[in-house]
């Protein structure tokens, strides 16, 4: 496996577990930390 998958797997792990989080305290920057993580591992992770 590519690391470049590898960090993009983990990014978008990362940014699904930030939305879980998001469940429990309601705060901007984790929902835009959240949606970075996510959008940067699906390209890193699908290119």
């Amino acid at each position: 496996m590519c690391v470049g998958k590898l960090i993009g797997l983990m990014l978008f792990c990362m940014g699904i577990g930030m939305i879980i989080g998001m469940m429990v305290a309601d705060s901007v920057v984790i929902i835009i930390a959240a949606a970075v993580c996510l959008l940067c591992g699906y390209h890193m992770f699908c290119r």
